[in-house]
This record gives structure tokens, sequence and C-alpha cells, in this order.
């Protein structure tokens, strides 16, 4: 699978462009802030009908624009696929394949995977239970689309029961049969979703130990250890048994939208004990072992997008993913790096074919590699 050409119409600080793309490295260089981060978003919008750094569509159009297009001919088995995705102020998106709209943008997730490597993922550690929660959701979801759509619905539920409960609050008043009837449909999903996740984690870990012993040296032990209120025997009945706590609290307390993942190191949190290279190594591992499930899981390599990820790693961490590369481990590779230089160093020695593209303040112009 691979990203052939890319079109662009007022999307972020690109007013038009059109590129098209080697099947194995595409390098982006430029000075930081010229747009090269906004390429790979573009690549990634492509894959999963949204931004990878945006919160909203707004912030996706060009600045005093009201709307955006991102197009793309993807090759997937022998086949060619036309993705086209806009959005214009107060309308819905618009997503289409190959001219033919999607009833729901669900079903276009984990068609054409994608994985984002950047220099913030080291959040997934430091951050919130929210941010490692958003991880794997994103990555069972390319994989299986049943868990996508309980994901969505428990979501939708959530967001039901919650706003019941502040009303409730509001009025003074309780209907514990209204509330069941949420309640019945939360746990029903959350159910699913905790089944998921628990069997998830069991088939990850040992590929993501391999891949952190791997850039580390076997130096220390790792484990991701996942935590849930659906793990305990009593959840359902205190759950139950939570209501006014809840109306209190005006949101629900308990449910799978609380899960956290524990990463840690000789049994100790990562996010406390771990040293620079040993949490750049963890979620290096995190994301690699991503790639390698999702190949797994679909019969293709995902499009390997890293964001200006050298200036953050140290030469061993490099020599790596260089050697990765060198490989073949992965399919098509799209790289931002602020040092053209840098670039040519690290890819020059590889056998395949490179394309390298010169980027300053939305402009974008290939040039010929030295």
């Amino acid at each position: 699978m691979w990203l052939e050409k890319i079109s662009l119409l007022n999307f972020k600080n690109y007013e038009e462009l059109n590129l098209q793309f080697s099947a194995q490295i595409n390098c982006f260089v430029g000075e930081n802030g010229s747009g090269k981060t906004n390429l790979l978003d573009a690549i990634y919008y492509l894959s999963l009908t949204k931004s990878a750094f945006s919160s909203t569509e707004g912030q996706n159009m060009r600045h005093d624009t009201p709307f955006f297009l991102v197009k793309g001919l993807m090759h997937k088995d022998a086949q060619d696929y036309q993705l086209q995705f806009s959005i214009q102020n107060g309308q819905r998106k618009v997503a289409k394949n190959n001219g033919a709209l999607y009833d729901r943008l669900s079903e276009h997730i984990g068609l054409f995977p994608v994985v984002l490597i950047t220099p913030d993922d080291t959040d997934i550690i430091r951050g919130t239970s929210e941010i490692r929660r958003k991880f794997f959701d994103g990555l069972i979801s390319q994989i299986d689309s049943i868990y996508l759509d309980h994901l969505l619905k428990y979501s939708h539920v959530l967001k039901q029961r919650n706003s019941t409960l502040k009303r409730f609050a509001d009025t003074n008043r309780f209907d514990k049969d209204l509330l069941d009837s949420y309640t019945e449909q939360l746990l029903a999903h959350g159910d699913k979703i905790y089944a998921y996740r628990k069997a998830f984690i069991s088939s990850f870990l040992p590929i993501f130990t391999d891949h952190y012993n791997n850039i580390s040296g076997q130096k220390e032990a790792v484990t991701i250890n996942y935590q849930s209120d659906f793990d305990h025997e009593a959840f359902y009945k205190d759950f139950y048994r939570g209501y006014q706590r809840d109306v209190q609290a005006q949101r629900t307390r308990k449910g799978i939208h609380k899960d956290d993942f524990d990463f840690e190191i000789n049994s100790f949190p990562v996010k406390k004990y771990g040293s620079q290279g040993q949490q750049k190594s963890f979620v290096i591992a995190l994301r690699l072992a991503q790639f390698d499930i999702i190949k797994h899981e679909k019969g293709v390599k995902p499009i390997l997008l890293l964001d200006d990820i050298f200036d953050k790693l140290d030469d061993l961490r490099i020599a790596k993913l260089v050697e990765m590369v060198a490989q073949h481990s992965f399919g098509q590779l799209f790289v931002t790096d602020a040092r053209p230089e840098r670039t040519y160093t690290i890819f020059q020695a590889i056998e395949a074919e490179r394309k390298v593209f010169t980027v300053k303040k939305g402009e974008v112009e290939q040039q010929t590699w030295m």
C-alpha cells in the first residue's frame, strides 16, 4: 500500500498544492514553521479522516478561507483508490472513496492504515490517562471496526448519561428508569471494550517488549499493565449503588472512560523513574509495535510518518530506526527534517527509491537527491 499523489486546497498553510511521491522514501526538508508537519497531517487525514494535531476542523482551513480539500491517490492490493475529504464552514464533512460517499466516516478507518511518530509522543507516558486511552483506542480501531463501533456508541451514551445527570442535579428531580436505560447500554458496550482492550494488550505486549529490547540493548525489563474498573468483581453492583454520587458529581464517575495503562520499567513507573533515553525508547517501541500489529492484522504495511524526530533522538536510536529502514521493514516512509544535510546523510546509503522536497512557507519544490 502506498500514496502516489496528494492534492490540497486551503489546507492549513497551503493554498493549492499537488505532489507526487515515491513508493518508498519521501523527505520534506525546510525551516521550522514552513509547513512540513502540515504535509504529514494531510496524509494522516487521508487515512483517519481527521487531523493528528488540530482539535477542530476550522483549524485545518487556511486563514480567511471557508473550506478545505484533501485528495489522494492510494494504491492497495493492485487497486487504485481516489480519496477525497472536504469541509465547508457550517456544513458536514464530505468523504469520498472512488467517488462514492461514505454513510459513516468510521467505514473508512482501517482501510489505509498509518502510523505517526512525533517528538510529542512522550506525552503518552507523561500525560493523562486520556492520552494513553486515545493511543490504544486509535490503534485497535484501525484493526477492528467492531471495536470502533462499540467505542463510538459508548461515547454517545456516556454523553447522554452525563447530560441526564446534570439535568437531575439542576432540577432536583431523579428518574431511575431513565438512568437505568443509559446505564444498561453503557455497561454493555463497556464490557465489550474491556474485553477487546484486555485481549489486545496480551498480544501487543510481547511485540512491544521485543522492540524495546532491540532499541535499548535489553538493559531493563518493561511492561504494560491495563487498569480498568471492569476488572473488579463488585464493579456492576457498585456502579448501580453510585447513582446518587453520580448525580452529585453531574457525571459518570466510573467506567471504561476511566481506564488507564500503566507503563513500567523494572517494576517502577516510567513516568517517574525512566530517564529521557528510556522514555524515548519506550514510545518508539510503542509506535513500532503499533506498526507491526497493524501490518499483521491488516495484511499491509502502514504508511509510516516520522515528524522531526531526529533532533530528539540520540545516535543509537537513530541508527536502530535507519537499520530497520535499510532492511525494508517498513513500506512507504515520509520524513520531516529541519536539517537537509542530515537527511541526505541518513538515507544516502540506503538502497531505495527516494524523493526529497524543500518546503518554504507553504511552497514545496522537489529537489534532485544529492
